[in-house]
């Protein structure tokens, strides 16, 4: 989803699943259903294998899976398109990828809605169906989700008499307060090159009622709300947090050490942060004797609300399945459903911290699929389920996050541009370039002119 601006985003760099991942599966007959995913971690893949395997024993379509490299994913569909190579079915689609294949008209909407209808609208978070839609268009059918949330040390919290950091004034009361002794107040990513800037940047501005565009698809990142996000975003880093340009390892590295009491990351957090995965482990002090102290006392705050905002906000990131155009059509269609269904809580419990179901269950069974995502174990090295590491109501607040989510652009049906400014990486430039000595409103109007510049380059 790293697209270039200029035509329309290109699209599809499928290259060959061996060069991808020792672990892709062996070609299989020609008339098998291909199926593109950008769940290209081996374990996923093999996971995603065996559900298909179950699908073919079913059905007797044969399937073969070919993982992609969300990074290399951004470079080609337009030439697959034109070499009439498309696969049959592509699932872990991202929001920006959905809308940029719409925008290159590389999608069977028809088919996402006969998907959609079989399933039952019903069974669906209802703001995941917003967002896949352009219109009356069923761009892709949702899937799963993970949430930006900020993550807090309650400990040292209710040591300060600090509340639950849930609104700008909290945060900045917060990361000042417990800025001291060697701990930042708060650590983000702030690389320019890192979308993990841009993440986390999105979130707080969304916070603040700030849009990457306006409902006309007028350009608004200059807005009085926006540039108080620069603000907001420009004090936190200068004054609370790590030296030197940070990013999404160094960050999660910080908290882990016991070395910031706020961190802004994603759910992927949450099975590293409770000592499931042997490469990330917490490294406190306390962590040395107690290798559960720091999820203990880590707090979960998902939904923020900036002081120009009416209600607090959500950022998230779904992910979803589609149907290309020219795909074996009724195939493509039997397997996306059987993805959604019989296995969906296979594929939920890949990675349960990052797979937030957006289908809750069937008609029959409304709470179905969140019942099996709370009892899927997360982790690499070690599995646990989430509710044994983590309190009720974090769970419960994971469980509808998803209802909450806002996002720049999609809702303005501007995601095509969307995705090309994932590109270019001006909000990620802008921020980084605060941390030179940088002006936050001078920071805004350069984002902003840049993404104008993007946007005309597109027309």
């Amino acid at each position: 989803m790293r697209a270039k601006s200029g035509l329309k985003t290109v699209l599809a760099a499928v290259m060959s699943c061996t060069a991808l991942l020792s672990g892709c599966a062996p070609p299989a007959e020609d008339d098998a259903l291909v199926v593109w995913s950008l769940e290209s971690q081996t374990d996923r893949v093999r996971a995603t294998e065996a559900i298909a395997q179950r699908f073919t024993a079913e059905t007797g379509i044969p399937v073969r899976v070919v993982a992609v490299d969300e990074n290399q994913f951004s470079q080609m569909v337009m030439s697959s398109a034109a070499a009439g190579t498309m696969p049959d079915v592509i699932g872990a689609l991202p929001l920006s990828a959905t809308w940029q294949m719409a925008g290159n008209e590389l999608i069977d909407t028809h088919a996402n809605q006969e998907i959609l209808d079989a399933l039952g609208p019903a069974t669906f978070s209802g703001r995941a169906l917003e967002l896949t839609a352009d219109g009356d268009r069923r761009l892709a059918v949702p899937s799963d989700a993970w949430a930006q949330v900020l993550a807090y040390r309650k400990d040292l919290f209710a040591q300060a008499g600090l509340p639950v950091p849930d609104t700008y004034e909290k945060i900045e009361h917060a990361a000042r307060v417990l800025n001291r002794d060697g701990t930042s107040g708060i650590s983000m990513a702030t690389h320019a090159n890192d979308t993990a800037t841009g993440q986390a940047f999105e979130s707080f501005a969304l916070a603040n009622d700030c849009h990457l565009v306006g409902a006309t698809g007028r350009v608004e990142l200059d807005s009085p709300q926006c540039r108080e996000s620069f603000r907001f975003v420009h004090d936190l880093i200068t004054r609370y947090s790590p030296p030197g340009a940070q990013d999404i390892d160094s960050t999660r590295a910080t908290y882990f050490a016991g070395r910031s009491a706020m961190l802004s990351w994603s759910t992927f957090l949450l099975d590293e942060l409770g000592g499931l995965r042997a490469d990330a482990m917490p490294a406190c002090p306390q962590c040395q004797v107690d290798p559960s102290f720091l999820a203990r006392n880590t707090g979960i705050v998902s939904a923020i609300k900036g002081p120009d905002a009416a209600e607090p906000a959500q950022y998230g990131e779904l992910t979803s399945w589609t149907v290309p155009v020219g795909a074996q059509r009724e195939r493509a269609k039997r397997f996306i459903e059987h993805m959604l269904d019989q296995g969906y809580p296979d594929w939920l419990a890949m990675a349960p911290e990052g797979k937030l179901p957006a289908r809750k269950g069937t008609a029959q069974d409304p709470e179905r699929f969140t019942r099996a995502w709370q009892q899927a174990p997360a982790g690499v090295d070690l599995k646990r389920p989430l509710t044994e590491i983590y309190p009720r109501e974090t769970i419960a607040d994971l469980r509808t996050g998803i209802d909450r989510f806002r996002r720049w652009g999609f809702e303005q049906r501007q995601g095509v541009l969307v995705g090309a400014t994932l590109g270019e990486m001006p909000v990620p430039h802008a921020v980084n370039s605060m941390l030179n000595g940088g002006d936050p409103a001078e920071a805004a109007a350069e984002a902003a002119d840049e993404i104008r510049a993007i946007q005309t380059s597109l027309n």
